[in-house]
């Protein structure tokens, strides 16, 4: 069976062959070619074959794997036109081939073809965050490739350890019933930044390209969605895990100073709505993650694409030097606004249609305290995604930027991502039809819109009275530490200090230790010495009766 995913990792090969016009019309083919293969495959698995004593299905196609590749396939047109104007042949050449690493994953029947795409895309990856060719993209880019290598490790342990206890390869259901099955989710963890687990994603996304932090954007994390969907779903952990991913990056991201930083922790947020979906199951938990997940990676990348286009033309993404810039590109700022109120779920846009998925799916399972966590992340999302980000780049405090609006193939990339968002949410059945279980969920009641706009109303109102009464905190020209604390401070002390205490002990310890080796090894050494009773010839009868000695001995222990 031919896989999308190797037509675009192949194609991503020639990329950087052409110049001009058909290297644009390459990277556009690729994903629409990609597109049309995936949707003409039947249903089930393809092609079998051993290796090592272990059957491989490298294309598994269902219901599940068909959505989520087709959500990446869409994500790779709207990056490659968004790339298009790009004369860095390398960038241009890494986005299909990162988007056919998940798209691998996603169609994967075994867990072995699973590992090997998960490795290639933290590989590939890597690439977009050293493309800013600076020494702080260099250092981020090797943190965020370390972190995607012990992900990997991790996940081959878990495998090997399943092979070991008899229980194959199959990518399907796991669930925790071994080390193996923990091994795994800790590795979906790390990509899917679990809490504590999560400090790689705000550490190096802001530190990618214009074009790499959108293409970042919806590939590892949504794979890393995917694979909970499909092989832990119903894990009761995966709620509170989700919950705390919603809640806790709401803090930072309201005192982040860096808009893509704040993107980051957005991302954050809403990978915990999915994970949560998963962690309650069934058939609307696991339809409401993979629709949220799919209409994340669209809404998400027209965010990021709004954050590129601000800093091509500043050259700054920091809050305390935007402002203003609705004057200079008012189409961007309009269509980040799209991208704003998509991500916040207002009526007829996307999130909508798809969050509220998740917060019935656990409303049906009385799960009070977690829902409640949610209804306030879902006020926090729009305080800091919703108002902050569109606020400070292009209304707040006019910096006196007066720039050129973005480019045209980033305005149409731009306006395809905000024509699907609106599509989905004044059209969700066009999604609902593609879920892995039958739908019998109606976003659109009266109830639920008003609730909603309700939440928006008085997030909005709180967002306007904290800024009004100098409330909100500043933006300020600094670094919020997070998790990265560890590697930012903790361990550069810990080392500093060792470093200082050392040659102290060394000092102060070293004369009498090396005064009572000596004393030691005198002792030890004294029978040895020419002058001791050792050294002396022994008389022959004395030899001779010291081995017969020893020889009875060694002859009664082998009868014991």
């Amino acid at each position: 069976m031919t896989s999308p995913a190797l037509l675009l990792m192949l194609g991503a090969a020639g990329v950087p062959l052409l110049h001009g016009r058909l290297r644009s019309v390459l990277m556009l083919l690729l994903p629409v070619a990609g597109l049309v293969m995936l949707w003409l495959l039947p249903e089930g698995p393809g092609v079998t074959f051993a290796l090592f004593g272990l059957e491989l299905t490298p294309v598994r196609i269902d219901a599940l794997s068909r959505l989520f590749a087709t959500g990446f396939l869409l994500a790779a047109l709207l990056t490659s036109i968004y790339a298009l104007h790009l004369r860095d042949p390398l960038q241009q050449a890494l986005i299909p081939l990162y988007a056919g690493t998940a798209i691998g994953g996603a169609l994967a029947g075994d867990l072995v073809t699973l590992f090997v795409c998960w490795e290639l895309a933290g590989l590939s990856s890597a690439f977009l965050i050293w493309a800013g060719r600076t020494e702080r993209s260099y250092r981020a880019g090797m943190r965020y490739l370390v972190a995607q290598l012990i992900s990997g490790l991790l996940m081959l342990a878990g495998i090997a350890l399943r092979v070991q206890a008899g229980e194959g390869i199959e990518f399907g259901y796991l669930g925790l019933n071994g080390p193996g099955d923990a091994l795994i989710l800790l590795a979906v963890g790390i990509k899917c930044a679990f809490p504590l687990l999560h400090a790689w994603l705000t550490d190096t996304y802001p530190e990618a390209t214009v074009v790499g932090a959108v293409a970042l954007s919806p590939f590892t994390t949504k794979l890393a969605v995917y694979v909970l969907a499909r092989s832990f779903p119903g894990t009761d952990l995966l709620i509170w895990v989700g919950a705390a991913m919603t809640v806790f990056p709401i803090f930072y991201a309201v005192i982040e100073n860096d808009l893509r930083r704040v993107l980051a922790y957005s991302m954050i947020n809403q990978l915990g709505f999915m994970v949560a979906g998963v962690g309650v199951g069934g058939a609307l938990g696991v339809n409401g993650a993979s629709a949220h997940a799919v209409a994340d990676m669209v809404f998400k990348s027209l965010l990021f694409m709004a954050m590129g286009a601000v800093l091509l033309r500043t050259g700054t993404t920091k809050g305390s030097e935007l402002g203003g810039l609705y004057k200079s590109m008012p189409q961007t700022a309009a269509l980040c606004m799209v991208g704003a109120a998509s991500i916040s779920a207002f009526p007829l846009f996307s999130a909508f249609a798809t969050k509220s998925m998740i917060m019935e799916a656990v409303g049906q399972e009385q799960l009070t305290v977690v829902w409640l966590l949610l209804l306030f992340a879902s006020a926090g999302v729009f305080h800091h995604a919703g108002i902050k980000i569109p606020y400070f780049a292009f209304f707040a405090h006019d910096r006196g930027h007066r720039v050129a609006e973005a480019p045209l193939n980033m305005r149409v990339a731009m306006t395809l991502a905000a024509l699907i968002c609106v599509g989905i949410g004044v059209a969700p059945n066009l999604l609902y039809e593609l879920l892995p279980h039958p739908v019998d969920y109606v976003p659109y009641t009266t109830a639920h819109v008003i609730n909603q706009l309700q939440l928006l109303l008085l997030a909005s109102m709180a967002f306007t009275l904290l800024v009004r009464t100098g409330l909100y905190p500043p933006e300020l020209r600094s670094v919020n530490l997070d998790a990265d604390v560890v590697y930012r401070r903790v361990l550069p002390h810990t080392w500093h200090a060792l470093s200082r205490a050392v040659p102290r002990l060394r000092r102060t310890l070293g004369p009498p230790l090396r005064h009572r080796g000596a004393n030691l090894w005198s002792a030890t050494t004294r029978p040895l010495r020419p002058e001791a009773k050792l050294a002396t010839p022994w008389p022959t009868h004395l030899m001779v009766w010291w081995a017969v000695f020893l020889l009875g001995t060694v002859l009664l222990l082998a009868l014991l």
